[in-house]
């Protein structure tokens, strides 16, 4: 999937891709029209660089709702001639997701197209997991023939069917299913089911990872394995080291560490920092400037790790680098500095927002460490980065942030967040928007009403209730 190209800030359509609650409050005053036009590119071009991670389909279900939008869009993008070209969950994920909230809020049209999609749809097994949450009994029990239909009844076909069950995300609808007395559905579910836990038996029994008796060697040759066929066992290997590795392996460690294989190296270091080795530092600062990309990442990964005080000192001396360890000292400072670091932590912050953007991966560190210590200069990059960033959690991140060292917070962006995409950004408004505004006191109402916020949400939502603000 390509990243997604994300509008202008200060747009209807920018704002509701990035899922701020001004997105919300805009579309309500805005053309319906033009609302729905908006909200429906959202929902079929998955506007987040990273869906498995980042909240949209409750946000976008909840704006359906005010909008009284229909679903003909989606019922279109869902049963394109595309869905069978395009096997990508990422295509018709976010569709399906909202799907599934509309129709726990009661919309039978939504439920309706998630049956028919589970029915007939490539990527049914979404589907089939929004409904397993939704649906009654006679629903999904009715899905039964239609889904089973997909696996041939010969040995690749079982085969596939078992995998379907054993990687079910939801098994409620195979459960039911199991119990069908007609053969061609309960024994066949009841069969993959059995098939599905011996597969999970045998790969138990076959362990394919460092076993007692090992030397240090060893370890380092499995990790270099591993690396040679695409899979990073650095870490895992360091841990097999500390079994493994006593105080005479400790020189064959520190010679892997400065100049041995990029499998061994990475392990060496990730061990050596792990146990805190008075040569670990060196060695990572090493590692830097001779090692390969693989080699730089896991150095400074480990260098991150380390929370000793010798480890913040270097920080310190290494923070005015403009290389990646003095971006990797900035963000160990940020999470293990104290105020006479301020400075330093604020400067990181400012050049990775000018030399790298507001969606810069290092600002979650650094954001998280402004808000720390308390940096309340740093308030103006920081709304800067509210209001850019296209993630939604680095936004919520930076809304906690600004809590703490904004004064304005509260009657400013606290507000929209009251309407963000992210349960914690809703949180953190929760607990510090003025309720001053007749708007915020709507919304707290309205969430602490909603079924489907939150815990964590309605529990701070109703810390600010009190007999003045009845609850609905």
């Amino acid at each position: 999937m390509f990243d997604p190209v994300i509008a202008p800030s200060g747009t209807l359509l920018g704002l509701l891709q990035r899922g701020r609650g001004d997105g919300t409050l805009h579309a309500l005053t805005a053309p319906r029209a033009e609302a729905l036009a908006a909200l429906n590119h959202c929902v079929l071009r998955d506007p987040r660089h990273d869906w498995q991670v980042e909240n949209r389909s409750l946000y976008y279900a909840r704006l359906y709702l005010d909008l009284s939008g229909e679903l003909d869009e989606i019922e279109r993008h869902l049963f394109d001639a595309e869905d069978v070209l395009d096997t990508d969950e990422s295509r018709t994920g976010l569709a399906l997701a909202v799907l599934g909230h509309l129709a726990s809020y009661g919309r039978l049209d939504a439920l309706a197209l998630l049956r028919r999609y589970a029915a007939v749809g490539t990527n049914w097994a979404w589907a089939l997991d929004e409904l397993a949450l939704r649906d009654d009994d006679a629903g999904l029990r009715a899905l039964a023939a239609p889904v089973l239909a997909r696996f041939p009844a010969d040995a690749e076909g079982e085969a596939e069917l078992a995998a379907a069950v054993r990687d079910a995300f939801e098994p409620r609808p195979w459960r039911l299913w199991a119990e069908d007395p007609r053969e061609s559905i309960g024994t066949r579910v009841r069969g993959a089911q059995e098939t599905g836990s011996f597969d999970r038996w045998q790969r138990q029994m076959r362990p394919t990872g460092p076993r007692p008796g090992w030397s240090v060697q060893a370890v380092f040759d499995w990790a270099q394995q591993g690396l040679e066929r695409g899979a990073l066992l650095h870490v895992p290997a360091a841990r097999c080291l500390t079994a493994v590795a006593g105080p005479e392996d400790r020189p064959e460690i520190v010679e892997a560490a400065r100049s041995g294989g990029d499998g061994a190296r990475c392990t060496a270091l990730r061990y050596l920092t792990d146990s805190n080795d008075p040569d670990a530092l060196d060695l990572v600062e090493g590692a830097v400037a001779t090692g390969s990309a693989v080699v730089v990442e896991a150095a400074l990964d480990a260098f991150e790790r380390m929370r000793s005080v010798a480890a913040v000192d270097r920080a310190r001396g290494w923070a005015h680098r403009p290389d990646p360890l003095g971006a990797a000292a900035g963000r160990m400072l940020a999470c293990r500095g104290g105020a006479q670091d301020s400075e330093l932590v604020l400067g990181a912050l400012r050049e990775a927002v000018r030399g790298e953007g507001p969606d810069a991966p290092t600002l979650w560190t650094l954001v998280d460490g402004t808000g720390r210590l308390g940096i309340a200069c740093a308030a103006p990059v920081l709304r800067h980065i509210y209001r850019e960033t296209a993630s939604s959690h680095l936004r919520g991140r930076a809304a906690r942030a600004l809590a703490a060292t904004d004064p304005s917070f509260a009657a400013g962006f606290a507000v929209e967040c009251l309407w963000d995409c992210e349960e914690f950004t809703r949180e953190v408004a929760a607990r510090h928007a003025e309720t001053g505004d007749a708007r915020v006191v709507d919304q707290l109402r309205r969430l602490a009403a909603d079924p489907a916020e939150e815990a964590e949400v309605q529990t701070a939502v109703r810390s600010r209730i009190g007999p003045d603000m009845p609850a609905v």
